[in-house]
């Protein structure tokens, strides 16, 4: 078995992946919120955790793989939306339209990761399934003296975990004198943050020992964890944006609640996402969602490419550029691969996934495999990454022209076949160039012998130009 060495958020180094239980490996990964589609920032942790679960599944075997991938389907920002639909015409009742939005959007999050080669998980538990989990977990936590009620609500009380702030590596007493967080009478610390909410008529909630309510984002986590995976599990990951507040929190308190286990032994964190150097922002104009990418024609499998290009803790940058070198590196593959029978994955490959989930260094070997002609091997590592799959396929068939066009290039072929006639007579074979220049222009390969012309149409075929040619 391949040795795989994994960087701790927790430590800040690399460290070697030794599974609580010999032979089996347990992973979580926050999931989405689900309130609106989801954005290409939001895939990159579904990819990069997919691809981290395809080495572990091939490593340790399928069967000895658990991953665990949850739906926020109780969150403030599902009840906004859900009151924006309302105040504007649907006239369900709150919590219906609330349960139909997160229907419809893990269905649309599951459509959108299914195109980006993205497995589905062992399991995927909705909040709203683990409620009873959520109270007994609180429970604990009062037991224990680490959270407290107070004006229909529970908090945490971080000054009882003498390790808050471990993960994100931040103090205490500085924390509290720079909080930014909600100041409210019932609150013992300013740090102090909400386990159980009580909830009005408009909004959803369950009955508690605290009254009717709802519970806070961070609980969610650390009771599906732990219903699921037990107190300790071998990774925790999500983006780099959720480790303060919220995996620091969820540390903090399956800790407390759970003082013999310390709850994860690696947490992971892949990086932030750029679009054009900037920043993703619907001011700047350059946020979309996965689905936006694909209705304009970027398939799925080029999104995935992209998104492991950079090592997952750095920053990446979404660029067109980087979108189109990757069309068309898969598209050679592809063509290169095609009627293959599928081979062994490389070992260099594989050494390269197991050192942190290094993909760009996979990708070099892809490539380095593609110039030694290796089909086989190049199928399956490729593969291991997600890549190449048909499931992913089709995308990149060769373009076909519609009649009109072809008839249209007809007349164009018979043009210049005259030109570079009389070119070989004149030795001016600036007609001739100048037409081709027009074809290529338009998005069309041109190959020209004695007797004929062969065209072929490329990605960036632009039928107005073609019509615009004089033939």
């Amino acid at each position: 078995m391949v040795e795989i060495t994994l960087f701790n958020s927790m430590s800040r180094q690399k460290e070697r992946l030794e599974p609580i239980t010999p032979g089996k490996v347990s992973m979580y990964v926050c999931g989405p919120t689900v309130y609106d589609r989801a954005h290409i920032g939001n895939a990159r942790p579904a990819v990069v955790f997919d691809t981290l679960y395809r080495l572990l599944r091939h490593s340790y075997g399928a069967e000895n793989v658990t991953y665990v991938r949850n739906f926020t389907d109780v969150d403030d920002k599902i009840n906004a939306r859900a009151l924006q639909m309302s105040e504007a015409g649907d006239t369900r009742p709150l919590t219906e339209i609330v349960r139909t939005l997160s229907d419809t959007t893990i269905e649309w999050y599951l459509e959108d990761m299914g195109a980006l080669g993205v497995m589905r998980p062992n399991h995927e538990p909705r909040a709203t399934e683990f409620i009873g989990e959520m109270v007994t977990f609180i429970e604990a936590l009062i037991d224990k003296g680490h959270a407290y009620a107070a004006d229909g609500h529970v908090l945490f009380e971080v000054g009882t975990d003498p390790d808050y702030g471990s993960l994100a590596r931040r103090n205490l007493d500085d924390m509290i004198a720079g909080a930014r967080v909600e100041v409210a009478p019932y609150k013992r610390s300013p740090m102090d943050f909400v386990l159980w909410k009580p909830s009005n008529e408009h909004e959803p909630g369950w009955p508690s020992p605290w009254g009717l309510g709802r519970p806070g984002w961070h609980i969610e986590c650390s009771a599906m964890a732990k219903a699921i995976l037990g107190e300790s599990l071998d990774i925790h990951g999500g983006g780099i944006d959720l480790q303060f507040p919220h995996h620091e929190n969820e540390c903090a308190q399956s800790r407390c609640a759970h003082p013999e286990s310390k709850f994860a032994s690696i947490w992971m964190h892949n990086g932030f996402l750029q679009v054009e150097g900037e920043k993703m922002s619907k001011s700047l104009g350059n946020f979309f969602t996965v689905k936006d990418l694909r209705d304009k024609g970027i398939p799925g499998e080029v999104i995935r490419f992209v998104l492991l290009s950079a090592q997952y803790r750095q920053p990446i940058d979404w660029t067109e550029k980087r979108a189109d070198e990757a069309r068309k590196t898969l598209t050679k593959w592809r063509r290169q691969v095609e009627g293959v029978t599928v081979g062994e994955v490389s070992p260099v490959l594989l050494d390269r996934l197991s050192d942190d989930l290094n993909t760009p260094g996979a990708i070099a070997e892809l490539h380095a495999l593609s110039a030694k002609n290796d089909a086989p091997a190049l199928l399956a590592s490729a593969q291991l990454l997600g890549l190449l799959s048909d499931d992913l396929g089709g995308w990149d068939a060769a373009p076909t022209l519609t009649p009109e066009e072809q008839d249209f290039l007809a007349q164009l072929e018979t043009t210049l076949l005259e030109r570079r006639k009389v070119a070989m007579e004149t030795k001016d074979f600036s007609a001739v160039d100048a037409l081709r220049a027009a074809l290529i222009d338009a998005g069309l390969s041109v190959k020209i012998s004695k007797t004929e012309v062969a065209f072929e149409r490329q990605d960036t075929f632009d039928s107005q130009k073609l019509f615009a040619i004089e033939p």
